[in-house]
């Protein structure tokens, strides 16, 4: 190749991704890299620190919470053939399935079952007495499992099915608004966990977790539009 074709070839325009990539990528990758260093270094530590109800019942509650959302990430993974989609999805089925896995782990340290109080119910400053992020939950309003899954932004069984029965820009755009408001339910439980807990270990985790999932949605509302979910 002559210098002259060199240097064409070198200023040819390199291929962008959306500027809204690169701005996820850095807030999960940071968000990513303060979870891990937090993790070893206090690892096998949290049960030095006695948990109060709401460190307990977050650890409890985002288990649920995650298990659906890498449900839901692990097919659109599998079907998707839209290469930023499957690359975030992985992101978040790999990540949450790590935070998961802490939160088990916790709970085992703390000497406490994997479930026990309702969904939401944690989520009151027990100080006070006075509700805190959980609404009707709170307030001793009845409420079903169902409708606290609701207000955690989980998807209904029937949104299950209809996820994995579609295909191609249906399954994506349904896999889009689904997981948007998923995280939109999950921020709100790691809010009132910074505000109610105790544990260093836990407020970190929460924290970290608001951060990434505040970045996915934006990444998430990008691709809505790039794919036409929206009008």
């Amino acid at each position: 190749m002559s210098d002259a074709e060199a240097a064409e070839t070198d200023a040819s325009p390199a291929p962008s991704r959306p500027r809204w990539w690169v701005y996820v990528l850095v807030a999960v990758g940071v968000a990513a890299l303060a979870f891990a260093i937090g993790r070893f270094s206090t690892f096998g530590t949290s049960s030095a620190v006695t948990p109060n109800p709401a460190d307990i019942g977050f650890a409890r509650d985002m288990q649920v919470h995650h298990t659906q959302a890498i449900e839901m990430a692990m097919d659109i993974y599998r079907k998707t053939d839209d290469e930023e989609l499957r690359s975030l999805a992985y992101d978040m089925a790999t990540s949450q399935a790590g935070q998961r896995g802490e939160m088990y782990d916790w709970l085992v340290q703390w000497g406490l079952p994997q479930s026990g109080a309702p969904l939401m119910s944690w989520m009151t400053d027990a100080a006070s007495g006075h509700a805190g992020h959980a609404g009707g939950a709170a307030t001793g309003t009845p409420q079903t499992d169902a409708e606290l899954r609701a207000a955690m932004g989980m998807a209904t069984a029937d949104e299950i099915a209809q996820l994995n029965a579609a295909t191609g820009a249906q399954a994506d755009c349904l896999f889009l608004t689904l997981m948007i408001r998923h995280h939109q339910g999950a921020i709100p439980m790691a809010d009132a966990v910074l505000e109610l807990g105790s544990v260093p270990r836990v407020l970190a985790v929460a924290q970290s977790m608001k951060q990434g999932q505040t970045a996915e949605i934006d990444a998430m509302t990008a691709m809505e539009q790039r794919l036409g979910c929206t009008q």
